[in-house]
């Protein structure tokens, strides 16, 4: 029996990896920031788990639901994240920060008795390119803004030609719906992420 070729941009992995995910109202993107206040107990107890075992966890967008409350559905794609920062100046909740690591998308997922989501996950491809010249307008674009806002804005370490980098930067900063944001997460073409952020910054008067 033959088997049937790994869908394109799909870990060829033979197991899903398990993965507790983080449903939110906003998309991290790789190698992006993001900071989180915890306060759910059933978060407190992930995330410290993930914590005492120097763990990731997913985040995703979600499709149905709310961020309190009963579990929500998650979009399918997300973004491992790991815990590079926390603090607790306040009983019962608990202030992180994340980075972005890997893309993945959700093969199949289970709520947990805690109202938790689990998941197995398979990891995408993000093949590293280099940015292209005519793309070199949106470079100095986002050198000057990471010069005029800082780190808190435009994470270090910078990877300005990199193709991926420089349009998973834009996206978490434009002023776009977190749909929106998705949509460019699970494309598997760098050139065609950026060709869609170079047409809205051109149509907003940002470039020329």
């Amino acid at each position: 029996m033959t088997s049937k070729p790994a869908a394109p941009g799909v870990s060829t992995a033979p197991a899903a990896s398990q993965l507790p995910i983080f449903p939110l109202g906003n998309v991290l993107h790789p190698e992006g920031r993001m900071k989180l206040r915890i306060f759910e107990a059933r978060y407190m107890d992930m995330i410290g788990e993930c914590m005492r075992n120097d763990a990731a966890f997913g985040i995703c967008l979600i499709d149905q639901g709310r961020e309190v409350g009963e579990a929500a559905t998650p979009h399918a794609v997300g973004v491992e994240a790991h815990i590079i920062d926390w603090d607790m100046t306040q009983p019962g909740v608990l202030h992180i920060t994340v980075r972005g690591g890997r893309r993945f998308r959700i093969r199949s997922h289970q709520i947990t008795q805690r109202q938790t989501v689990a998941a197995e996950v398979d990891w995408l491809m993000q093949e590293t390119a280099s940015v292209a010249p005519k793309f070199v307008s949106m470079q100095s674009l986002l050198r000057l803004i990471a010069a005029d806002k800082g780190r808190d804005v435009i994470a270090e370490p910078h990877a300005f030609d990199e193709a991926n980098w420089l349009a998973f930067r834009f996206a978490e900063i434009l002023p776009i719906p977190p749909l929106a944001r998705l949509k460019l997460l699970e494309l598997d073409d760098a050139d065609m992420r950026l060709t869609i952020i170079h047409q809205y910054l051109m149509e907003h008067g940002l470039i020329k």
